[in-house]
């Protein structure tokens, strides 16, 4: 039994808070793949990384205008040429002295303010001058007196200027001494350096306008498949798809700060192939990426062509994106200069798979470090965190697996202390794209054929900015929690949560912008549900009554309606029917939650919405009188 319960009462919130209850089918997995044999031809994802990396080699440097060097890796050290500050400075407005003078009554007898104003001035004892914070310290003085510790003096004339000094300072006071942030001839920047804005600023302070940097790769695209056509195209026949991943791969380079060359969709003709290969070989790029044709078909000529042109180092890779084992991932060096003294030109080929969630996969796990590599980052590999898993998620036995996910930091992680937890994109085909949608990272999941229970910790392949997902942002918040004693066991993967979560996600705009937040499964157990609802997911004063409805189960058919402000919506367990029922529901559940929360505005002039409605704890009362036969309350609003 699934329940879905829509809650508009935050207890710190005003958000709208829409919570899925899911009471698993409680049945066994079947009909998992077995490893079998390996093809010897296939290879370890990290076999094929170290083979990438070996051969890929660091771009020759080049110099660029300051400008053009962001993010950019510095190819020379980078040396003052003169002391930073290039004089002694005040730190503060105020007055240059001669600390031995002590408070007193002086006469001011230049001011020095940022520029050139004091020169030629020395000041002896008795005298102070004016300086602004910057300003360069007159020669005799050895002391900064902020204003704030001065008076001024009411003086005959305005050329004689008088102030009052009220406190003793000592020698070196708010000075900034000549050097004292950068010293001549200091290495301010060392070859290998990312530059970023901090490290532009520096180089403008030292006076650098033209840098020796690392350049980024130029990357060439093409799509092949006969089946292929423009995106463009409104109408498809028959065998027809719009190609996504030459968009996708010309988006995920630019990502990449690298230079990009579109040479379109190639049919699958073999002299066709290669005339674009050539051309695409002597345009002077570094990588080629082809998506498509390098599986084992009859038609699959890229593997073949780019064998002829120069070293196929590997075709297949073993690893696992969900349904199929290994992928049919080309690399090769193809030279373009083989004369004899004469330096070798090379590019880089990649041909990735067709699928399109494969075809981004490998672009993240094996481009972008070469990407990176070229670039001269000293290490090119992605990011790995450590991340608690939300939900359980069954492995297949033999393949390490590429799982989709969207990762965040959390003050409490699952095990009281802070850290990533982890929530599956949902159903994880190659084919599908959504799954990519919101997935910021890659959970490596090893091959061993069990549940990795909720709350473990596995490893996560960072692919995306962290820095969060909008949830904060969400108008209606989202929980997912699992009701199952297997599924909390860890016996069977939780097979409705996801499904839920998946249908909620893409559903958003949908939903009036719906965002899940928090996830969850337990036991059939009260405490256990109530415990997940009392963090924050929904609030106290429903959970307390919510255990009297059974005693068994977190929620019943006899508690299904609106009561207060949560909407409870009772669905089957099986996951198909879990997405039908919510798809079926999307058009009144946007109304429903607006209808709650008090945004949708009733014409009557005596209609009180339900998250206004005098607070009554209905579920008591609602349980003793439908278990007694007796006509049920409604809540204080006027629905």
């Amino acid at each position: 039994m699934v329940t879905t319960l829509l809650n508009t009462n935050l207890s710190e919130s005003s958000l709208t808070l829409l919570t899925l209850t899911i009471k698993t089918l409680e049945m066994a997995e079947s009909g998992s793949v077995t490893c079998g044999s390996t093809n010897q031809n296939m290879i370890s994802a990290d076999e094929a990384l170290q083979i990438v990396l070996s051969v890929a080699q660091k771009l020759p440097p080049v110099t660029v205008p300051l400008h053009q060097a962001l993010v950019k890796v510095l190819a020379q050290d980078i040396r003052a040429p003169d002391p930073l500050p290039p004089y002694p400075a005040s730190i503060k407005d105020g007055y240059a002295v001669v600390a031995s003078d002590g408070p007193g009554e002086y006469p001011v007898i230049t001011e020095s303010r940022a520029g050139n104003d004091g020169v030629g001035v020395t000041m002896t004892p008795g005298t102070v001058a004016y300086v602004t914070t910057g300003g360069p310290i007159p020669d005799g003085a050895d002391a900064v007196v902020q204003v704030e510790d001065t008076e001024q003096v009411k003086a005959p004339s305005v050329e004689s200027k008088r102030v009052r000094t009220l406190v003793q300072t000592s020698k070196g006071v708010d000075i900034r001494l000549l050097g004292c942030d950068i010293p001549k001839d200091a290495v301010v920047l060392k070859s290998g350096e990312r530059i970023g804005a901090s490290e532009v600023g520096l180089l403008s302070t030292v006076g650098v306008t033209m840098v020796k940097v690392q350049p980024t790769p130029t990357i060439a695209v093409l799509s092949n498949g006969d089946e292929l056509v423009e995106p463009t195209t409104e109408s498809l026949s028959r065998g027809q798809i719009r190609d996504s991943n030459h968009a996708m791969l010309l988006a995920a380079a630019t990502q990449q700060q690298c230079t990009v060359l579109d040479f379109g969709i190639v049919g699958d003709e073999k002299e066709e192939l290669e005339r674009v290969l050539d051309s695409a070989f002597s345009s002077g790029i570094n990588i080629l990426l082809t998506s498509g044709g390098v599986s084992m078909g009859d038609k699959d000529f890229v593997k073949p062509l780019l064998e002829k042109k120069g070293t196929v180092h590997f075709n297949k890779v073993i690893f696992r994106f969900h349904e199929t084992p290994g992928k049919p991932l080309t690399f090769a060096e193809i030279y373009l200069n083989r004369s004899e003294n004469a330096p070798v030109n090379k590019v880089l080929a990649f041909g990735l798979p067709g699928n399109p969630v494969s075809c981004l996969i490998c672009f993240h796990l094996f481009v972008v470090p070469t990407i990176r590599h070229l670039a001269g980052w000293e290490n090119p590999h992605l990011l790995r965190v450590q991340a608690r898993l939300q939900l359980p998620i069954k492995t297949d036995p033999g393949w390490t697996e590429f799982h989709r996910a969207t990762i965040r930091w959390e003050v409490n992680d699952g095990s009281g202390n802070p850290g990533f937890v982890a929530d599956s994109t949902g159903h994880q085909m190659s084919s599908r794209l959504l799954s990519m949608k919101s997935a910021n990272a890659f959970l490596e999941l090893p091959g061993t054929g069990r549940v990795i229970t909720a709350g473990s910790s596995v490893s996560a392949i960072v692919i995306s900015d962290l820095s969060g997902d909008g949830s904060q942002d969400a108008q209606f918040k989202v929980a997912v929690l699992t009701v199952s004693d297997t599924v909390a066991s860890g016996a069977v993967p939780d097979r409705s949560g996801p499904r839920a979560l998946c249908v909620v996600n893409s559903s958003s705009e949908k939903l009036g912008g719906a965002k899940v937040v928090a996830t969850g499964v337990v036991s059939d157990d009260v405490g256990k549900s109530r415990k997940f609802c009392r963090e924050g997911v929904i609030s106290t004063k429903w959970i307390l009554s919510l255990h009297l409805v059974t005693p068994f189960a977190m929620l019943s058919r006899s508690a299904a309606g609106i009561r207060g402000s949560t909407l409870i919506i009772n669905m089957p367990g099986n996951p198909n029917a879990v997405a039908e029922c919510m798809e079926a529901l999307l058009p009144a559940l946007k109304h429903a939650l607006k209808q709650i929360k008090g945004d949708k505005k009733e014409k009557h002039p005596l209609h009180v919405p339900h998250q206004q409605a005098t607070a009554a704890n209905t579920w008591e009362c609602s349980h003793k009188l439908v278990s007694a036969g007796g006509m049920e309350p409604s809540c204080s609003c006027s629905h």
